[in-house]
Formats: structure tokens, sequence, C-alpha cells
């Protein structure tokens, strides 16, 4: 245990093993839904289905294999953040960039060679990492803003739980009206599961506002242990996509099968073929948007949580930011090569840092988990989201009180901060709400003749996300 200690500076960063081991399950226990997930995003159960995510030579990706590969690519990569970097932020499949390559970037080439654009991706990011491109750039955000960002993410993890958990719902007529969500069902809390999650958030919130130890995880525990007990009573039965008083991922039911043997026949299947099927220009520019989500989703979820965690120093920065932001980047081309999609730091490693987790120990417990889990499926699956979803909430309660630190009075600044918060959960992307602060802030600033508070690479970098913001019309103008 001393050596352990040592090695990760756990009493140093005012933490204890239990405490890190704790937060490291919590961690682990909120994001396991992306081993479900991801598979329904990229991968597919038949290429007949009229849902199959196909790509253009009509190939798809088997969802048992998929699952398998992002169990493996999140439980290596989340150890090696841990032992590198030391820092509690857990790996997985980025949400947000596997939508942009099953639905953009595959229906132009093969699977294996939208893969191989992912690992491209990555290993441009690692370049920009050793040449200390990426931490310049962490370390010339303005500190309101970082504040904004961390903020924004509160609110963005709060509205997943909500979602996941149906208490917030997108209206089947929302193209007829001009409110595109509501409160569950038809206006009010009419299935099982969402009442599931309704007193989990309440009782999760009870033992944290009583500083109970490991609330949280408690609280994801119990609620899964009431969402066992109504379903076995209730039926409701899992979603489906059909049955919206269902489930919508993991079923609270105790599993008849505990272990399955992984299929991992999808690692290294990947091509650099793309470059020949399609222009240049179109290639560079898929590489370039793929790249820039990247870059900023990381680098915004890195400042969230280390903020969370009290991990910046007395100048705003975080020690060592150039060992995460490297290991991130592996993890992206890692993704790639597994096929796993691109992965990336998790927001849910917020849910570890409020359990207490400070160091890169609470990632090796994570990403054990992740490992167990190509052999545990059947377990982990009879965790519903709806069980985890009150943690997220709760998280997103903590984090949204960075605002404090925002100077409002200074529109030039409030304007800035509050788009980067808002633009988060409305646009259901980190990056997004980083682009669109980052270029107010700099109109803004300019136009009150503050334009000497810019960084050069503030500069740089809006301009950049003109263009990413506008990456449909020049695809279109190059046609």
């Amino acid at each position: 245990m001393s050596v352990i200690d040592r090695y990760f500076k756990v009493t140093e960063r005012g933490s204890t093993v239990g405490r890190e081991v704790r937060g490291g399950l919590v961690t682990f226990v909120t994001m396991a839904y992306i081993v479900v997930l991801n598979p329904l995003i990229i991968g597919s159960f038949s290429a007949s289905s009229p849902a199959a995510h196909r790509d253009v030579l009509g190939g798809i990706l088997p969802v048992p294999q998929v699952a398998a590969v992002t169990a493996l690519v999140a439980g290596v990569m989340t150890i090696l953040m841990g032992v590198v970097a030391h820092y509690p932020f857990a790996i997985a499949t980025g949400l947000g960039i596997n939508s942009l390559v099953a639905v953009t970037i595959a229906p132009q080439v093969t699977w294996p060679e939208a893969m191989g654009l992912v690992v491209i991706e990555g290993l441009i990011i690692v370049a920009l990492v050793l040449t200390g491109f990426r931490t310049a750039v962490f370390k010339a955000v303005p500190a309101a803003l970082k504040s904004a960002i961390a903020a924004g993410i509160g609110l963005f993890i709060c509205f997943i739980g909500l979602v996941d958990a149906g208490f917030v719902r997108r209206l089947p007529d929302a193209a007829n009206t001009t409110v595109p969500v509501g409160l569950g069902l038809n206006g009010s809390i009419a299935s099982w599961p969402t009442v599931v999650f309704v007193v989990g958030l309440l009782i999760t919130g009870i033992l944290v506002a009583k500083r109970v130890r490991g609330g949280i995880l408690i609280g994801v525990l119990a609620t899964t242990a009431l969402a066992i007990i109504v379903e076995s009573i209730v039926h409701a039965g899992p979603s489906n996509g059909t049955n919206p008083k269902g489930w919508s991922l993991g079923y609270p039911a105790l599993p008849g099968q505990v272990f399955g043997v992984p299929d991992l026949s999808l690692v290294g299947d990947v091509s650099f073929g793309a470059w020949t099927r399609l222009p240049a220009i179109t290639v560079l520019l898929l590489v370039f948007t793929l790249v820039l989500a990247d870059f900023f989703d990381a680098m915004g979820t890195m400042t969230g949580l280390a903020k969370e965690a009290g991990q910046l120093g007395p100048d705003g920065q975080l020690p060592r930011v150039g060992r995460a932001l490297f290991v991130e980047g592996l993890a992206g081309a890692a993704g790639g090569l597994g096929s796993a999609s691109s992965n990336t730091v998790f927001v849910e490693s917020a849910s570890g840092i409020a359990e207490g987790a400070r160091t890169g120990l609470a990632n090796i417990v994570t990403g054990v988990l992740f490992l167990a889990a190509m052999f545990l499926t059947p377990l982990y699956a009879s965790v519903p989201v709806e069980a985890a979803a009150p943690a997220l909430v709760i998280v997103g309660a903590m984090l949204i009180g960075q605002v404090r630190d925002i100077d409002f009075t200074d529109f030039s600044v409030a304007l800035p901060a509050f788009v980067t918060i808002v633009v988060m959960p409305f646009t259901y992307s980190i990056a997004n709400g980083i682009g669109a602060g980052f270029i107010t802030y700099t109109v803004l600033q300019v136009a009150t003749g503050k334009a000497r508070r810019i960084h050069p690479l503030m500069w740089a970098i809006s301009v950049a996300f003109v263009a990413y913001f506008a990456v449909g019309p020049i695809q279109e103008a190059l046609k």
C-alpha cells in the first residue's frame, strides 16, 4: 500500500486508497453504458436490417464484436492514463465522434477505411502534443472560459442523465411545434423506469447532502436494486426503440449467465484506402473535422474535471497536462485500431471525482473493470441506465458551481461564458460549446477595444472553429 500511495501520490493529494477504489468503481458504473451504446451507434445486428449502419459497400460492424473492442480499448487506455498522467480521467469511445463516423464518414468509405481515418486523427493529435501546440492551446484559454467550460459540462452531463432516464424526451411531432422536447410521456412521468430514476435521484441527493461516504455509489447500487424489484413486479420490458415505457439501456434482472467469451476479431481491421476512394480534399476535410472535435472536446472535459478535482495550479493550469493530452491522443488512434471509433476522456469521470477520486489509482480500478466487462457483459448489463443517470445529474449540480468564478459584470466576458455554457447541452456537444464561446469571446474583445487580451492562439482557434462550423457548406462548394 505504501508503494501504491507513493507512486500515485494518494496521500499527497488528500485522498485515500479506499476513496480511489470507490471513485474508480463509480466512474465505471456511470460510463459502462458505452459498452452497450457504442455498438448500437456504429454497429448493426444484421446487414439486412433497415436501421443497419452500412458502409459504401454495404458492410457492417457486428454488435457483439463492437461491444468487445469498446470495452478492451477503454480498459487499456484508461489504465494508461492512470499510470502515465496520474489523473482520474477515464477514457472510452467518444460520443458525437462515433456518430460522425457512422453517419458521415462510413457511408462514403468502407468501415476499415473509416477507422483508418480515425487512426490518422489520433496520430495528428499526438503530433500536436509532441510539438507543444496542444499544451500551449490549453494554457491560452482565459480563466473565465475555463470556468464556463466546466459549468457547461455540468449542464451537458445533467441533460444526458435526464434524457437517458426518459425524464426529458424528444417530442414525436417536434417538426410541427416550437417545443422540441418535453417532460416524460405527454408531459407526465408515465413510465416505471423514469419513476425509478426520480426515486434514485432523491436517494442519491440525500446521501450526498448528508455527506455519506460512497453516497453516489450507494445511490447507484440502491437504484439498481430498486429497478430489479420494480421490473419483477411490473414487467416494463426493454425499450428497443418501440416501447416508450421500457428500460432504455441495460435490463434490471438477475442474469442467467455471468460470463461470456469476447470476440476481438475487429482489432487491427484497418485500411488507409480512403485516400484512393475519395478526393484528397474531401478526406482532408473529414480528418480536419475529427481532429477539431476531438481536440477541444478532450481539452474542455479535462479542464472541467481538473477544476472539480482541485487539480489546477495557482496559475489556473493543469500540472503534467502534456502527459494527459498525449495519452488522450493515443486513445484516439487506439480506438481506430480497435474499430471502436476514437476514444477520449469521458466527462462521466466527474462522478468518480465527486466520490473522492484524485489520482490515477481510480483509473486503474475503472480500467480493470472495463477489461472484466469483456467477459461479464450479462452482469453489468443488468444495471439500467436509469440507475446510473441520477449520478450524472448530481455531478452536474456540482459542476455548475464553477460559474461563481466568472465575472458576469463584464459583458464582454459574460456573453462568451454564457454561450459556452448553453451551447453544450443545446447542441449535445462539448466541442460546439467551446467553439461558439471562443468565437464570441474574440469578437467581443476586439469590439470593446480589448484585442490585446487575446492570446495569438485564440485568434487561430477562433478562425479554425469558423471553418469547423462551416464544414457542410464548404464540402458542398467543393462538390
